[in-house]
């Protein structure tokens, strides 16, 4: 009898721990499903607003001037590219080198002062680095250009890059650098030939997040890159982005400008989509395993 009484209470338990598994289930998904509806309503209406104005020559045409329609933003996307590649030069060997540091020297009063300063960087209004970049750059040189606009953006990734590293490098066994101690090779060796190289793979993808983090970024650019109507000239001159070029096309009075910011700013939420995207093929679980 009680053997009987036991093995109702314990389904009666089981039962009900599967009714709450269910119930908790059903509400995260509500949750992430209501949190993919800003997402999926801005692109959506992004698509639909930019797709009209879709065409080759808004690839390979310049701006017209004001009051004339058609043209193209082939400067502005050249110009993006030209200034995350730019960025990139300083703005990667500076995140990832402080991250290596952050992860593979022993913790003490510099590293903590380093790693709070990463944080606080992150956490700076973009506009405040544009400002800072403005004096340091721009007022020297007394005019905007397109290095001025390249140290604001590799500024902003300094952080995201060396948190980013920092914590990928701690995930590494400490047996595999005492191996290569072990070996008789240097520590640098070991950091860059076994730590490092061995998990490019995943520190790619925080590069990656760290582009994405900077190709919408307007507010630093309007105080160093600014605009120009006409093609790149030289590293030391005013240089088009995206972000600056929808943003003055989308207070213009020109419904002609309107429809090109929206394509252009279908061209730039397709741009982060794709590093996104490109990210969570370089971290899936099949490529990790090989």
């Amino acid at each position: 009898m009680n053997h009987t009484v036991l093995t109702e209470h314990m389904t009666k338990k089981y039962q009900q721990r599967k009714i709450t598994n269910r119930v908790m289930i059903g509400l995260l998904a509500s949750a992430s499903c209501i949190a993919l509806i800003p997402l999926l309503s801005i692109f959506i209406y992004v698509l639909a607003q930019g797709l009209p104005g879709l065409n080759l020559n808004f690839f390979t045409q310049l701006p017209q001037p004001i009051g004339e329609t058609g043209g193209g933003m082939a400067n502005s996307i050249m110009g993006t590219l030209t200034l995350i590649l730019t960025a990139s030069l300083f703005g990667i060997v500076w995140g990832v080198g402080t991250g290596l540091f952050l992860s593979e020297y022993p913790p003490g009063r510099l590293s903590n002062v380093v790693r709070f300063s990463a944080d606080l960087l992150s956490s700076i209004p973009s506009i405040i680095i544009g400002l800072f970049v403005y004096t340091l750059i721009v007022i020297p040189m007394r005019r905007f250009s397109l290095l001025a606009g390249a140290v604001a953006l590799g500024i902003i990734m300094i952080p995201t890059l060396a948190r980013s590293t920092e914590e990928l490098l701690r995930r590494v066994p400490v047996h595999v650098r005492e191996a290569g101690l072990a070996l008789g090779l240097p520590r640098w060796k070991v950091i860059l030939r076994i730590v490092l190289l061995g998990n490019s793979r995943a520190i790619s993808t925080g590069i990656i997040l760290a582009i994405a983090r900077v190709s919408g970024e307007t507010a630093p650019l309007l105080f160093t890159s600014f605009n120009n109507q006409y093609w790149q000239r030289g590293i030391d001159q005013p240089t088009s982005s995206l972000p600056v070029q929808i943003y003055t096309y989308a207070i213009s009075p020109y419904e002609d400008w309107h429809q090109q910011a929206w394509t252009g700013a279908l061209i730039l939420v397709s741009l982060v989509f794709m590093m996104n995207m490109m990210t969570r093929y370089l971290l899936s679980p099949r490529r990790s395993s090989k």
